[in-house]
Protein backbone atom coordinates (compact mmCIF):
# COMPACT_ATOMS: atom_id res chain seq x y z
CA UNK A 1 0.00 0.00 0.00
CA UNK A 2 1.02 3.94 -0.39
CA UNK A 3 1.98 5.37 2.90
CA UNK A 4 -0.83 8.72 3.35
CA UNK A 5 2.44 11.16 3.18
CA UNK A 6 3.09 10.43 -0.44
CA UNK A 7 -0.68 10.61 -1.21
CA UNK A 8 -0.71 14.39 0.20
CA UNK A 9 2.75 15.32 -0.91
CA UNK A 10 1.51 17.49 -4.14
CA UNK A 11 -1.97 19.21 -2.78
CA UNK A 12 -0.21 21.55 0.67
CA UNK A 13 -1.53 24.43 -1.24
CA UNK A 14 2.13 25.83 -1.73
CA UNK A 15 4.37 25.02 -4.83
CA UNK A 16 7.51 23.02 -4.20
CA UNK A 17 9.78 25.00 -6.36
CA UNK A 18 9.18 29.19 -6.48
CA UNK A 19 7.70 30.73 -9.64
CA UNK A 20 10.38 32.04 -12.24
CA UNK A 21 10.44 33.55 -15.46
CA UNK A 22 7.08 33.79 -17.21
CA UNK A 23 5.58 32.42 -13.77
CA UNK A 24 6.65 35.10 -11.27
CA UNK A 25 5.14 37.62 -14.33
CA UNK A 26 2.03 36.43 -14.51
CA UNK A 27 1.72 35.76 -10.72
CA UNK A 28 2.67 39.34 -9.76
CA UNK A 29 0.61 40.98 -12.15
CA UNK A 30 -2.24 39.11 -10.95
CA UNK A 31 -1.54 39.77 -7.78
CA UNK A 32 -1.63 43.86 -8.77
CA UNK A 33 -4.84 43.54 -10.49
CA UNK A 34 -6.21 42.21 -7.93
CA UNK A 35 -5.21 45.31 -5.60
CA UNK A 36 -6.46 48.04 -8.15
CA UNK A 37 -9.71 45.94 -8.18
CA UNK A 38 -9.98 46.06 -4.36
CA UNK A 39 -8.94 49.70 -4.53
CA UNK A 40 -12.28 50.66 -6.72
CA UNK A 41 -14.45 48.31 -5.14
CA UNK A 42 -13.54 49.78 -1.51
CA UNK A 43 -13.41 53.58 -3.32
CA UNK A 44 -16.77 52.77 -4.82
CA UNK A 45 -18.28 51.69 -1.79
CA UNK A 46 -17.22 54.50 0.82
CA UNK A 47 -18.98 57.00 -2.00
CA UNK A 48 -21.65 55.39 -4.41
CA UNK A 49 -23.09 58.49 -5.77
CA UNK A 50 -19.75 59.39 -6.76
CA UNK A 51 -19.12 56.18 -8.51
CA UNK A 52 -22.57 55.70 -9.90
CA UNK A 53 -22.36 59.48 -11.62
CA UNK A 54 -19.01 58.97 -12.62
CA UNK A 55 -20.16 55.29 -14.64
CA UNK A 56 -22.95 57.59 -16.16
CA UNK A 57 -20.82 60.49 -17.52
CA UNK A 58 -18.71 57.81 -18.71
CA UNK A 59 -21.73 56.00 -20.85
CA UNK A 60 -22.80 59.45 -21.81
CA UNK A 61 -19.50 60.58 -23.17
CA UNK A 62 -19.03 57.10 -24.94
CA UNK A 63 -21.95 56.98 -26.64
CA UNK A 64 -21.59 60.39 -27.73
CA UNK A 65 -18.26 59.28 -29.22
CA UNK A 66 -19.81 56.59 -31.03
CA UNK A 67 -23.05 59.01 -32.63
CA UNK A 68 -20.35 61.09 -33.63
CA UNK A 69 -18.17 58.52 -35.61
CA UNK A 70 -21.42 56.90 -36.85
CA UNK A 71 -22.60 60.39 -38.51
CA UNK A 72 -18.87 61.12 -39.64
CA UNK A 73 -19.09 57.78 -41.72
CA UNK A 74 -21.96 58.52 -43.44
CA UNK A 75 -21.98 59.92 -46.75
CA UNK A 76 -23.12 63.38 -47.46
CA UNK A 77 -25.43 62.52 -50.81
CA UNK A 78 -27.83 59.78 -51.05
CA UNK A 79 -26.79 56.96 -53.08
CA UNK A 80 -29.20 54.52 -54.26
CA UNK A 81 -28.55 50.79 -52.51
CA UNK A 82 -27.60 48.91 -54.99
CA UNK A 83 -24.47 50.59 -55.52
Amino acid sequence: MVDKKDLDAGFTGTPVEPPEGLAKVVQSAASGVKREVHAVTAGARNHPHTASALLLSIGILAFGFGYLLGRSSVESAPRPYWR
